[in-house]
């Protein structure tokens, strides 16, 4: 029978790359919504106008369905309503979750997620999403890690719509918690500036601390002594004026409603700009270090697409594959790197162009 997968957010940039990922693998109807009822998509796409705050709505839409993907952002907002009706309903669930507020107010229900037999793994996409199984990958090359460093570098806008903006600007309202030799530590976002060699065409580029959903998960998943995980943009410029948003402007204006929509949007407008010089391409370098045989080891991964939305879309598709295909299924609410098998990460690359390079 053919499945059907409904991609919630479908119609913006993201969802979009996620929806056209399953179209493109496998032979599933696929539904995307938006709260917009005269949005137009491109057949073979189906679309549904669908407002999250309507609860008998999202249950219809659910329950005719075999898999959700909730791509509608930013997820700090997120009360994990649609993951509840999935438990409710037996449906399996995926996002792409980027901050660690929604996964710790839905693991609580894990027990429920096993009862209902649902496969529910969040934080899929790219970063979180592939930089997780690129991490897990390192891992298991050890017989003791102790340190991941993660760094991500995107060119632009990343190819994302105006929600990823949002998410960037939530991202720097407050501190938040790493861990750090064996003990939680807090840190300021957009902080203790670091230079890291990327692959080409990024090269040698600044990066800072970032609150990403994996600096919380890899270390619930991992027996590790450090978790550290920074992010840079190209230009350079933009990591300056995020430095500047970060530790210069007032506080209630970071932390208003108006401040943050005012910032994405000025933000917004300056990568269609600078895009076209910059590209809106993604490199991601993932460094483990532990012991092999006794001996100190240190082992890195790198991953460079030339567009960041679709390399989420890739991701979040590859696991959507795997589930509609019925080759994964973990019932209960896990992050990627507990749920996705290495093998099967690669392969789902591989069928995507995408290259993972081990040092």
């Amino acid at each position: 029978m053919e499945k059907k997968v409904l991609v919630i957010g479908g119609c913006g940039r993201i969802g979009g790359c996620v929806a056209q990922d399953i179209l493109t693998h496998t032979n599933s109807k696929v539904i995307v919504t938006s709260r917009k009822p005269q949005t137009v998509v491109a057949s073979p796409l189906k679309f549904l106008a669908l407002d999250l705050a309507d609860t008998e709505a999202l249950k219809k839409a659910i329950s005719s369905v075999d898999l959700v993907v909730h791509c509608a952002g930013p997820f700090h907002y997120r009360e994990g309503k649609v993951l509840a009706t999935c438990i409710e309903l037996g449906v399996d669930y995926l996002d792409v979750s980027d901050h660690r507020s929604l996964y710790k107010k839905v693991i609580p229900w894990q027990e429920k997620a096993k009862a209902s037999g649902i496969t529910a793994i969040l934080n899929t996409g790219v970063f979180p999403g592939i930089s997780n199984s690129m991490v897990k990958q390192g891992i298991e090359q050890f017989e003791q890690p102790q340190k991941i460093k993660l760094n991500y570098v995107v060119a632009g806008s990343g190819g994302a719509g105006v929600t990823v903006m949002r998410t960037t600007f939530l991202g720097l309202t407050s501190s938040f918690d790493v861990w750090l030799d064996g003990q939680w530590q807090a840190k300021k976002p957009y902080s203790e500036r670091e230079i890291v060699d990327f692959p080409e065409p990024y090269g040698k580029t600044g990066v800072y601390w970032f609150d990403v959903a994996e600096t919380y998960t890899f270390a619930e998943s991992f027996d590790v002594e450090s978790v550290i995980t920074k992010f840079g943009s190209v230009p350079d410029l933009y990591n300056h004026l995020t430095w500047i948003t970060a530790n210069i402007f007032p506080r209630a204006l970071m932390k208003s409603n108006f401040g943050i929509e005012f910032l994405s949007q000025v933000s917004y407008w300056m990568t269609t700009v600078t895009d076209k010089f910059s590209g809106v391409g993604i490199a991601m370098r993932a460094e483990i270090t532990g012991t092999i045989a006794g001996k100190e080891t240190r082992y890195c991964s790198t991953m460079v697409h030339e567009d960041t939305a679709i390399a989420a879309g890739a991701g979040t598709g590859t696991i959507a594959q795997l589930i509609l295909e019925g080759n994964l299924s973990k019932p209960g609410i896990y992050p990627v790197e507990r749920a996705l098998p290495t093998e099967l990460f690669l392969a789902g690359m591989k069928k995507r162009n995408i290259e993972i390079l081990e040092h």
